[in-house]
């Protein structure tokens, strides 16, 4: 395992791989991404990430990415380490966060290029994190509702926590309305999308997981307090290919992810709070209606 690369020994591994190319520069990425993450250039106006990692971690993505490989969203996987200490993969260059677009737009091509390639997962029987596999999808949600009410806070009230709680015993009381599982990205949110020119071009950083695919598409609605809203979510859900599930039920199982990332909205990123608490309060009644 590299300790800390040089050029001349991450060209050492290009060519022992046999790749075409010979890296000029190497800078190494901050962020929340963990393990440790370097940006490589090429004298070919190439780049591409080197990412170091447990050898779990580096195989989880690595599979994530393998079996997705024919989405133009996700990064190609070039090579990996023996020991599965560190794998590079080519780099999407754009920003995140910012220029997105209308999410009706970016959320569409999130369903068409990415969700719509997803595959079923059949290998063992276990739902969530793939390092933190649970029995049920609705063992899942209650402790993702578990946390979400730690960082809440006096942000909700309680009445608002028996609300979600009630919308967890409704829509996964019982094991057999699960739903389909599926191999998942489970981290499709605004802050792994890569834009360019206010249109979705590439999703980033993994965190594999198997759950219903809806699991993502509802995760990447959430994830950004603008258009929370019933026309941006059908109108995206109608490009779903596979996993679609029934309008009213999506619209509960939006009130389970919205309340989680109020959570992490207090936590993470409290400047969106104030629209998030809006978003919770209009989907709230939202599901009443619907009752």
């Amino acid at each position: 395992m590299i300790t800390e690369p040089t050029i001349q020994e991450i060209n050492r591994i290009f060519q022992l791989h046999l790749i075409n190319d010979e890296i000029v520069k190497i800078q190494r990425l901050s962020g929340t991404t963990s393990g440790r993450v370097y940006r490589l250039d090429s004298n070919q106006n190439n780049n591409y990430i080197l990412k170091f990692d447990e050898p779990n971690q580096i195989q989880m993505v690595e599979q994530l990415l393998n079996t997705y490989q024919n989405s133009v969203l996700l990064p190609n996987v070039l090579f990996t380490a023996q020991d599965k200490s560190h794998f590079i993969y080519t780099y999407i260059n754009g920003t995140t966060h910012i220029n997105r677009g209308s999410k009706k737009k970016w959320l569409t091509i999130l369903v068409n290029e990415l969700f719509n390639k997803y595959s079923k997962y059949q290998h063992t029987d276990i739902w969530g994190r793939l390092e933190y596999p649970l029995r049920s999808w609705r063992e899942f949600n209650e402790i993702s509702i578990e946390e979400a009410r730690i960082n809440i806070g006096n942000s909700l009230t309680t009445d608002d926590y028996i609300f979600v709680k009630s919308q967890i015993i409704k829509l996964f009381g019982e094991e057999i309305v699960q739903g389909e599982k599926y191999l998942l990205h489970g981290d499709t949110g605004v802050h792994n999308f890569v834009f360019d020119q206010f249109s979705l071009i590439g999703v980033i950083d993994p965190s594999p997981m198997v759950g219903p695919l809806i699991y993502d598409f509802i995760y990447a609605f959430c994830s950004s307090p603008d258009d929370i809203n019933i026309d941006t979510l059908f109108a995206a859900q109608d490009n779903l290919k596979q996993g679609h599930i029934d309008k009213i039920r999506l619209i509960d199982e939006v009130s389970v992810q919205l309340y989680c990332r109020v959570g992490l909205s207090v936590k993470h990123h409290p400047n969106d709070l104030s629209e998030y608490l809006k978003a919770w309060e209009h989907w709230k009644e939202l599901c009443k209606k619907t009752q």
